[in-house]
């Protein structure tokens, strides 16, 4: 009887396996014969499943997206007293080898981006998707979110990824300099430092409103 195969299984398994090759090797070294060699497939087999090199980075990226979704709704901060901000977000940050390929992936991506119509198109759609995916958390997290003006809270949304992207930046090219503790305890600071602002500008807001009325 001839073995079943799932094929959307076997694509995510070159994904993962092109994750590490571009996290280990660079976007330029990877090539659809290093990533079937390092997958223990031939590049024919490579070839059925995807067309390009391109295609393998993009799936890449859709897997990488995917996983982080599926680890901040299932993540032990999701606790039945209500979810905690701090570790929600931590799950995007490199802090163990496993998010640091993942990480490392990301920030080579960044770098193919400017030159490569394609990849800028890919590129506005994950941004869009992290920005989705940090909402959600925030409005998870802290009650006074809905409350906040619109323009506040995309201004303090938008604060938290480009964070959460310098770290994961800083973190990656300088791992002895960002242990995972460090990491968090920068993220820690950075989430206080916000909500207190947030806070105040729209103390400030809902006054300036009151007078006008």
């Amino acid at each position: 009887m001839p073995k079943i195969v799932d094929h959307e299984q076997r694509r995510d398994e070159i994904a993962l396996v092109a994750c590490r090759v571009v996290a280990e090797h660079g976007f330029d070294q990877t090539s659809m014969v290093r990533i079937a060699r390092e997958a223990g497939y031939t590049t024919g087999m490579l070839a059925h499943y995807f067309d390009s090199k391109q295609d393998i980075i993009i799936a890449a990226l859709r897997l990488i997206l995917r996983r982080i979704e599926e680890r901040l709704i299932g993540s032990p901060a999701q606790a039945a007293e209500g979810p905690d901000l701090l570790l929600l977000l931590t799950e995007a940050l490199p802090v163990d080898e496993h998010r640091r390929i993942e990480c490392a992936f990301w920030t080579t991506f960044w770098g193919q981006v400017p030159a490569d119509k394609r990849l800028r198109r890919i590129n506005s759609w994950v941004h869009r998707e992290y920005l989705r995916l940090f909402e959600r958390c925030l409005a998870q997290c802290w009650r006074d979110w809905p409350r906040w003006p619109a323009q506040l809270r995309e201004q303090v949304l938008k604060s938290v990824v480009t964070f959460i992207n310098g770290l994961t930046a800083s973190a990656v090219a300088n791992p002895g300099d960002w242990p995972a503790d460090k990491q968090i305890e920068q993220l820690r600071l950075q989430l206080q430092l916000l909500h207190a602002w947030a806070m105040r500008a729209a103390g400030a807001a809902g006054t300036h409103h009151a007078v006008r009325a």
